[in-house]
């Protein structure tokens, strides 16, 4: 089925603004994006009358179904606390598709989603990416897996002091970091030789972070604790991506020499813990302005994911350019997902995964009209 989306104020993700477009969709994808397009026959024609259209925005940090707002101990399954390392464990057995936040995403223009094991462990397990809309997680998965949880900082010393077990110190996180992939290493060698008889789900889900097919995905705050992840990162030559990045206003030349991919966030949260000492925007200021690609998140539940638009708009406040503060939200933040040949930017071939809005998404008044995923409408805003 053919639909246009005429007369749009389109910001189609990768800093093109067409002020008067059309956004024209076939099914699933977008067939065409531009000022003066011949439209087919038999298309639906929808009349924005100027409201703004965007690509579904994109929250690549968060615990969206496996740490439940609201239910207590009963709805965290986001940290699997009886070990510290726990590679075998993956976040898409437990996520419930069926917890309120995903309503909020939606009704909140946010339609992809990575969900991942909380901060706790050493090394915490599969994440997986989804879509906003579902009631069965198999039909909602976009990728999986799309990495692996790590961990540096304060979580794991804070968790496995209290149970008096390794580790203890920021030296103790790193070493169990390198003895789990040094052993996964020696894993991977003894099954390319055929020697391996008896398979072991640990290191089995270890093997496509050492191949480079998903990238370590490492909570760091603090400087020391970044350079930490990067160094093992090249020890280990895999792939990492830096997940908070509290401080890395302070290392952004470094950071930028690495190449590495960094999502910051959440910045709107409290400083409830020393390494959040110098949390702020200038993070966000100071990466982009090095050139360090960046996306936004909530880190949903700290922050609720109906806030992620509100963090993109302070930040804007506080000095990040608007064409920055939008990539963060959709095409960086796709390609920080390594699923940027389906989603993030309103172009040809890709998801039609786009949001009406009512005016310009990062100002506090305007209101989500409609979202739509994959071409089909999954939230209209109604009058009250």
């Amino acid at each position: 089925m053919l639909q246009a989306y005429i007369n749009a104020h389109i910001l189609d993700g990768l800093g093109n603004d067409i002020v008067k477009g059309t956004l024209l969709i076939e099914d699933e994808h977008i067939l065409q994006v531009g000022e003066e397009i011949d439209l087919p026959p038999n298309v639906s024609i929808y009349d924005c009358h100027g409201d703004y259209i965007t690509p579904g925005f994109i929250d690549v940090h968060t615990h969206l179904g496996v740490h439940e707002a609201g239910v207590g101990e009963e709805g965290r399954d986001f940290n699997e606390t009886s070990e510290p390392v726990t590679p075998h464990i993956r976040a898409i057995d437990g996520v419930n598709p069926m917890e309120r936040a995903f309503q909020d995403a939606r009704e909140s223009g946010v339609t992809t989603v990575q969900i991942m094991p909380g901060s706790a462990n050493v090394i915490g397990g599969e994440m997986a990416i989804f879509k906003t809309a579902g009631h069965i997680v198999d039909e909602m998965i976009v990728k999986s897996p799309s990495g692996m949880k790590g961990a540096f900082g304060e979580n794991p010393k804070r968790i496995y002091s209290g149970k008096k077990m390794a580790p203890v110190t920021r030296m103790g996180i790193a070493a169990l970091m390198r003895q789990t992939l040094m052993k996964a290493r020696d894993y991977q060698f003894r099954k390319e030789k055929g020697e391996i008889l008896e398979r072991e789900l640990r290191m089995e889900q270890l093997l496509p972070v050492l191949k480079k097919e998903i990238p370590l995905r490492t909570h760091a705050h603090r400087a020391d604790d970044i350079m930490t992840a990067i160094r093992i990162a090249d020890e280990f030559k895999i792939n990492v991506t830096i997940e908070h990045c509290t401080e890395g206003h302070l290392i952004a030349d470094k950071l930028a020499e690495h190449g590495v991919q960094v999502s910051v966030g959440p910045t709107m949260s409290t400083r409830s813990k020393v390494e959040l000492d110098d949390k702020g925007y200038h993070t966000m200021v100071a990466l982009e302005k090095h050139g360090v690609p960046f996306s936004i998140t909530t880190d949903h539940p700290v922050i609720g994911i109906d806030y992620l638009t509100t963090t993109a708009a302070h930040a804007i406040k506080h000095g990040l350019s608007e064409v920055t503060a939008l990539k963060a939200l959709t095409s960086q933040a796709a390609r920080h997902l390594s699923i940027e040949a389906m989603k993030g930017s309103l172009e040809k071939g890709k998801d039609a995964d786009f949001v009406i809005w009512s005016g310009h998404p990062f100002d506090v008044y305007t209101t989500v009209k409609e979202t739509f995923i994959e071409g089909k409408s999954v939230y209209k805003h109604t009058s009250s």
